[in-house]
């Protein structure tokens, strides 16, 4: 005969109360059968796990190895129960994103506190992370949402275009140019230009806007993230061209809006995975990202007036 789970479950139920009465009151036993459960998991164990001083157990060492680990046991096994009891409540459980670094500033914080008002036991896990690692990641099922910039769905995705407007040019409180509401490739003649890193995508799009406008820049800063190259801006080091959720989120923080003459679009995506489980939280979190990008479809026409 071997150890059981009854045999685990009463030595847990003696070392937690510190009593043969109290285990049998938690385990709504009798104190016999306690006492001969214990027995018997000493007998095969082969070493007592209890010295009885003035009529009270007193735990030995071994006994207090084994309990560490069957507390960890059990702790694992809550964890699953408590995981599983609110799968399927609303108001309860874990949501799994990935996003790129610019909508983790400029879009989820929103789209966050929209989704907590009716979901305020939900927790929320943000991932940030670039391409092409974001699509790999998404196309391995890891996340029950991601959000992209990007018109094809990764591999064993689907994708569900939500969002399309340009990027904007963003300039320093007080600067001359701000006199314009539209401002060609011409305007950014001999300007200081903070501007994106060589390998991102819109930074190739405007290099080649500029070269074929024959406008020369000064290309005197460069960064990976849309937010340094705002804050870039701010302090006054020069003027740039980014993607209108991040310039719409740091809009008067030092930086001011203008459209650009040229149109270099700029999506967002929502990106769900064919074959991980849906669950009614990734489609009200998805909810949430539409009527947040709705209320900044207005705040960017009102930014850019």
């Amino acid at each position: 005969m071997s150890i059981s789970h009854r045999h685990i479950e009463v030595f847990r139920a003696v070392m937690t109360s510190g009593s043969v009465t109290g285990a049998a009151s938690l385990l709504h036993t009798s104190q016999p059968t306690v006492s001969r459960e214990l027995a018997r998991l000493e007998q095969l164990l082969g070493f007592a796990l209890f010295e009885r001083q003035r009529g009270r157990l007193q735990p030995t060492a071994p006994a207090l190895a084994l309990f560490d680990e069957v507390q960890r046991s059990y702790i694992g096994l809550e964890r699953i129960a408590g995981v599983a009891a609110n799968l399927g409540r609303q108001d309860r459980g874990q949501l799994s994103l990935l996003c790129l670094p610019a909508f983790a500033h400029a879009l989820l914080p929103a789209v966050c506190r929209r989704f907590a008002a009716g979901h305020h036991g939900v927790g929320i896990a943000i991932t940030p992370q670039e391409s092409p690692l974001l699509e790999e990641w998404l196309s391995a099922q890891r996340y029950d949402l991601g959000l992209t910039e990007h018109e094809a769905a990764p591999p064993g995705t689907r994708l569900q275009a939500q969002w399309l407007a340009d990027e904007v040019c963003v300039l320093p409180d007080g600067h001359p140019l701000l006199a314009r509401t539209v401002l060609a490739p011409q305007d950014f003649a001999g300007q200081a230009f903070v501007s994106l890193s060589p390998d991102d995508p819109y930074r190739v799009q405007l290099d080649r806007v500029f070269a074929d406008a024959g406008v020369v820049r000064q290309m005197l800063l460069e960064t990976h993230s849309a937010v340094a190259v705002c804050a870039m801006v701010a302090a006054g080091l020069g003027v740039a061209i980014v993607n209108p959720l991040t310039a719409l989120s740091l809009a008067g923080q030092g930086v001011q809006l203008r459209r650009f003459a040229v149109s270099v679009p700029f999506r967002v995506s929502l990106v769900l995975p064919e074959f991980r489980p849906a669950t009614p939280l990734t489609g009200a979190f998805a909810d949430a990202v539409v009527a947040e990008l709705a209320h900044a479809t207005t705040a960017l026409a009102q930014a850019l007036a």
